[in-house]
């Protein structure tokens, strides 16, 4: 199961960093796009080589320090077809450098739609007795609030090919409260909690069944580092629940608000950091880089995001 290989890979490395690879071109080095703008023009397969460039010098000097990846899909999309292929190729050489690779996708449909992502993202595709693996990532962001029927064509995959998902449960941003912090009832036991407590107890329940070595699901949770006290209580209700972290440096979120997050052996929980790391020839910190040396900035900032974490 991919998700023990995430956790043991978390110990060896003692490192619980996912690198986001949401690329901009804002945050690309001026001598990268001139050079291709140059050779192909302003166009959308010109910023899709772009990315994969970029991508490709991140990766080459961070992936003997972190265990995994996340591409944000949408970046890609926005270019059509040479976007998916630059992701596509994206995902590929992350995973021949040996890295995990959890797909930013955050689909939630239904029935035979979310049936059609979950074979295509990390499942496999039947054309008439032959099966194809199409978008190959270890792990997905699922958006569970059509239901059950929305998640569990997920589950079947998660366990026909031991690849994982993590359920948005708890989100980063502010406006995750107008929805997830709303107040329902139990019909039950007359009893209030916030709908996003509902969510974290159902997706304990849809993990129960794929437990693995670790002791950890294969249906993980999103849980945002912003919020530090429902993190610690989701973390309570949830011991089995491996959490994926966004939110941490540039929205706000710091170490000591993950502190609720972990385990008691110091494990449960991957933290995403994205322009933090691929950004950070841009920052004060790191600007002694300069653009030419933009990946070295990235490995540095990894490291110093290693040391505050396990401080």
């Amino acid at each position: 199961m991919l998700m023990d290989r995430l956790v043991s890979r978390i110990i060896e490395l003692q490192s619980p960093i996912v690198v986001g690879l949401d690329p901009r071109l804002s945050q690309v080095p001026g001598f990268i796009k001139e050079a291709v703008f140059a050779d192909k023009g302003k166009t959308p397969a010109a910023v899709a080589d772009i990315f994969y460039r970029f991508n490709k010098e991140i990766i080459d000097h961070i992936y003997d320090l972190v265990p995994a990846v996340k591409p944000q899909i949408a970046l890609y999309e926005q270019l059509g077809i040479p976007g998916i292929d630059c992701y596509l190729k994206t995902i590929e050489y992350a995973k021949s450098k040996g890295l995990l690779v959890i797909g930013d996708v955050k689909r939630g449909d239904i029935a035979s739609t979310a049936e059609a992502y979950s074979h295509g993202h990390i499942g496999m595709v039947d054309i008439e007795g032959t099966s194809h693996t199409i978008f190959n990532e270890d792990f997905i962001t699922v958006n569970p609030y059509m239901g059950h029927d929305s998640v569990e064509p997920y589950l079947a995959d998660c366990k026909n090919y031991g690849k994982g998902i993590f359920v948005l449960v708890k989100t980063s941003n502010p406006g995750s409260r107008d929805i997830q912090d709303m107040l329902v009832t139990d019909k039950k036991t007359a009893e209030a909690f916030p709908i996003y407590h509902h969510v974290g107890k159902l997706v304990s329940e849809w993990g129960n069944q794929l437990i693995g070595k670790h002791g950890f699901s294969a249906v993980g949770a999103v849980v945002g580092a912003t919020h530090p006290e429902e993190g610690k209580v989701l973390r309570e209700n949830m011991p089995h629940t491996f959490f994926l972290v966004p939110g941490y440096g540039a929205q706000g979120g710091t170490a000591k608000d993950l502190q609720g997050m972990f385990n008691k052996d110091r494990l449960g929980i991957i933290v995403n950091s994205s322009r933090g790391i691929t950004g950070a020839f841009q920052m004060g910190a790191y600007s002694s880089y300069g653009e030419a040396n933009f990946a070295e900035a990235s490995r540095a900032a990894v490291l110093d995001m290693k040391k505050d974490l396990m401080s």
